[in-house]
C-alpha cells in the first residue's frame, strides 16, 4: 500500500494539471478519495489562489473536516472570502469546540462575521466556552454528546441515539444525567447494542465515572486520557452537573502542543503557536532573545570565577586547558538528570515529596559516573595527553581535574534533579529549568569546585 506522503508530489501535479485544464469533475473526484487531514496538508503547497476553488468542490461535510485541518491562515483567506451561505453552510457542519477553536484563532473583525451567521444555540455555546481560561478542560470541551435518562429502555435508548447522534462529536459513550443535569452514570454503545431492548439504562450503566471539572488544567486532562485511555471524558462544573466533554483527538492536541512547549522551553525559547517555516524571522527573534540575553547575563558570574584565579592560572597555565572539559561534563551530567526528572513530573511519577528518593538515586548514579569519568580521565591525561601530546601534566595536577571531575558530576546531578521539582513547587514550569539554566549553574559550580581544588593541592 502506497502512503500519502510517497503520492503527494504526483497528487500536486494532477491538481495543478487538472486546475489549469479546468477539468473540475475530476477535480472533485480526485479530492473525494483522500482524507480532509492530507486534502488540508496539500493546500498548503498550491497557491491562495487555487484554495478557495477546490474547497468550494467539496461536498459539506468532507469540507468543514478539511476546514477544521488547515492553519489559522488559510482558515482565515477561506472567511474572507465565503459568501454569507458559504460560511453558514461550513458553521453547521463544525463540531462546536472546532468553532471555538477557529474563533479563538481569528482577528475580532472575522469572529463578529462568524458569531453572526452562527444559529442562535451554537452562538450562545460558543460565547459561554470562550468564558473559560484558555488552559482549562472548559475551553476544551464540547457540548455535543448524548445523555440519557437511567429509567430510559434499551429501546428507548438507541431511538434518542439516532435521532440525536448525527450532530453529536461522538455516541461511543453516553452519558446518564437526572432531571438537574447531575452525571450518574456512564453507558457504552456497544453495552446499550449487547443488551436487551427492555433492559433499563439504570441497570447497565457504570456508577463509577472519572469526570474533569471545567477549570482542571488542560495538561492534566490529557494526562487523565493517557492513564485510563479513555475515548471521551466528561466535564462537570461545581455542582456535578454534567456540561460538556472532550475526547481524545483534543487530548492528542493538547499533549501535542505541550511537548513543544515544553522542548522549545528546554532549549531556552519562548513557546510559539505557529508551524516553523510560517514563523516569521521577527517573531523568532523575539522568541529566543530573552533567554539569551538572560543567559549572556548569568554567564558573567562565570567569567567573574576565573577572573578571580587569574592567578592560579597564570601560574598552571595547563589548567586552562581542561576548563571547557569540565564545563561540558558538569552541564550533560546536570541536563541528563533535569530532562529525567522533568519527564517524570510530566507523567506525573515523580512529585515533590519524593525529593529526597529522587536526590538519593542521583547521588548514587552521580558516584558511579564521576568514578568511571575520573578513571577514563586519568588513564587519559597520563598517556595520552602527557606522553603523546607532551603536555605537563603531573600526577597531582592529574588529582586535581580528576577529583574535579567527581565533585562536578555529583554537583550537577543533584542540582539537575532538584531545580525542576523546586520549579513545580513554587509555579514555574519545570522545563524552564532545563539544559541552558542547568549548564549556566553548573559552569560555575564547576569552574568553584576546580580552582578550590587546585589552591588545595598545588598551594596556589
Amino acid at each position: 500500500m502506497v502512503g500519502f506522503e510517497e503520492m503527494r508530489d504526483e497528487l500536486l501535479e494532477r491538481i495543478e494539471d487538472l486546475l489549469k485544464r479546468k477539468q473540475y469533475t475530476a477535480l472533485r473526484d480526485l479530492l473525494a478519495d483522500l482524507e480532509p487531514a492530507d486534502i488540508a496538508s496539500l493546500f498548503e503547497d498550491l497557491d491562495e489562489d487555487s484554495i478557495p476553488l477546490l474547497f468550494r468542490l467539496l461536498p459539506k461535510e468532507p469540507a468543514a473536516e478539511v476546514f477544521v485541518e488547515l492553519d489559522p491562515d488559510a482558515q482565515e483567506m477561506l472567511i474572507r472570502g465565503f459568501s454569507n451561505t458559504e460560511l453558514k453552510e461550513v458553521l453547521d457542519e463544525l463540531y462546536l469546540d472546532d468553532a471555538v477553536d477557529i474563533v479563538e484563532e481569528m482577528p475580532a473583525n472575522v469572529v463578529k462575521r462568524i458569531l453572526k451567521h452562527a444559529d442562535p444555540d451554537t452562538r450562545k455555546s460558543i460565547n459561554e466556552i470562550l468564558k473559560y481560561p484558555d488552559d482549562s478542560a472548559g475551553a476544551l470541551m464540547t457540548t455535543e454528546f448524548v445523555d440519557l435518562k437511567r429509567d430510559m429502555t434499551v429501546e428507548d435508548a438507541l431511538k434518542r441515539i439516532r435521532r440525536t447522534g448525527t450532530d453529536k462529536e461522538t455516541i461511543n459513550v453516553c452519558y446518564v444525567v437526572d432531571p438537574a443535569r447531575k452525571l450518574q452514570g456512564i453507558v457504552s454503545l456497544r453495552t446499550i447494542l449487547l443488551s436487551d431492548e427492555d433492559d433499563t439504562i439504570d441497570e447497565i450503566m457504570e456508577t463509577h465515572v472519572i469526570s474533569v471539572s471545567t477549570l482542571e488544567d488542560k495538561e492534566d486532562v490529557a494526562q487523565t486520557f493517557s492513564k485510563y485511555n479513555f475515548i471521551a471524558l466528561p466535564v462537570v462544573d461545581k455542582e456535578d452537573r454534567l456540561v460538556g466533554i472532550i475526547t481524545v483527538d483534543d487530548a492528542i492536541d493538547v499533549m501535542e502542543e505541550e511537548t513543544t512547549e515544553d522542548i522549545e522551553k528546554m532549549a531556552a525559547m519562548l513557546p510559539t503557536d505557529k508551524p516553523y517555516l510560517k514563523t516569521s524571522v521577527w517573531e523568532t527573534y523575539k522568541s529566543r532573545i530573552p533567554w539569551l540575553l538572560l543567559l549572556m547575563v548569568s554567564a558573567t558570574f562565570t567569567g567573574q570565577i576565573i577572573a578571580r584565579f587569574e592567578d592560579a592560572l597564570s601560574a598552571f597555565a595547563i589548567l586552562t586547558a581542561y576548563i571547557p572539559m569540565l564545563m561540558d561534563t558538569g552541564g550533560n551530567c546536570g541536563s541528563q538528570a533535569s530532562v529525567t526528572v522533568i519527564r517524570g513530573i510530566s507523567l506525573d511519577e515523580i512529585e515533590f515529596s519524593d525529593l529526597f528518593r529522587v536526590i538519593w538515586k542521583e547521588i548514587r548514579v552521580a558516584v558511579v559516573c564521576g568514578a568511571t569519568l575520573a578513571a577514563a580521565n586519568f588513564v587519559k591525561l597520563m598517556l595520552v595527553d602527557k606522553m603523546i601530546f607532551g603536555n605537563p601534566i603531573t600526577i597531582t595536577v592529574a588529582l586535581v581535574i580528576c577529583l574535579t571531575l567527581v565533585v562536578t558530576v555529583f554537583a550537577a546531578k543533584v542540582v539537575g534533579c532538584t531545580l525542576p521539582l523546586l520549579a513545580k513547587t513554587i509555579g514555574f514550569d519545570p522545563a524552564v529549568m532545563a539544559s541552558p539554566f542547568i549548564t549556566t549553574v553548573v559552569d560555575a559550580i564547576s569552574l568553584m569546585i576546580y580552582f578550590n581544588f587546585a589552591s588545595l593541592l598545588l598551594g596556589i
